[in-house]
């Protein structure tokens, strides 16, 4: 079973409909013990980086750092990959959860922000979560932070400066642009969520 984790910030519905549309069982929910139990956890995420103060609230955090201790499959989408990171400078009173190195950083003035629309992914390495993605696929992205590239990133994209797209190590995935908006190139990196 996979928990997609409701903290109040997700695209939930659209983030669900993909998932149900590859077959896969899926809940979503608030609820920690629920997260614990999980076989793979999603942490979607929309919006500004406070919203994350919400996993602190209700010992989300808690199961999602135990999710990531126990090697379970985690999936983090756009907000929920930025949590992966020490934290953001939009809201630097929230700590993110230190999985990767550097924090998440404004656009330059020099691009329109936020960041809205295809973007091509350009893959840097091998990667369990986008097998089988063409290099330069179009990928959905709506955001005005980004993350560094670290050396986890498997996939970048440019707007304004090269940014991390996607990250991987051991069970911990992140993209930064929405699968679930991204047609048929974002859907088989959900299937291939589904099989790791």
């Amino acid at each position: 079973m996979i928990a997609i984790v409701d903290y109040g910030a997700g695209n939930l519905n659209s983030v669900k409909k993909a998932f149900d549309h590859l077959g896969a069982q899926v809940v979503v929910t608030d609820q920690p013990e629920l997260v614990a139990a999980a076989d793979k956890i999603v942490l979607p995420g929309v919006g500004h980086f406070s919203s994350l103060r919400a996993l602190y609230r209700t010992g989300l955090h808690e199961a999602l750092l135990d999710g990531v201790s126990a090697k379970r499959p985690f999936l983090g989408i756009c907000l929920g990959m930025q949590w992966f990171f020490e934290g953001s400078e939009e809201c630097s009173e929230i700590p993110g959860a230190g999985i990767f190195p550097g924090k998440c950083r404004q656009f330059p003035p020099s691009v329109k922000s936020p960041h809205v629309g295809w973007n091509s992914l350009i893959l840097q390495k091998s990667s369990r979560l986008l097998r089988g993605i063409a290099q330069d696929s179009f990928v959905y992205y709506t955001h005005s932070f980004h993350a560094p590239q670290v050396t986890a990133t498997t996939g970048a994209s440019e707007h304004g400066l090269w940014f991390a797209g996607a990250v991987e190590r051991d069970n911990v995935f992140g993209v930064q642009f929405h699968p679930e908006k991204s047609g048929d190139v974002g859907l088989s990196i959900l299937k291939n969520f589904c099989e790791v």
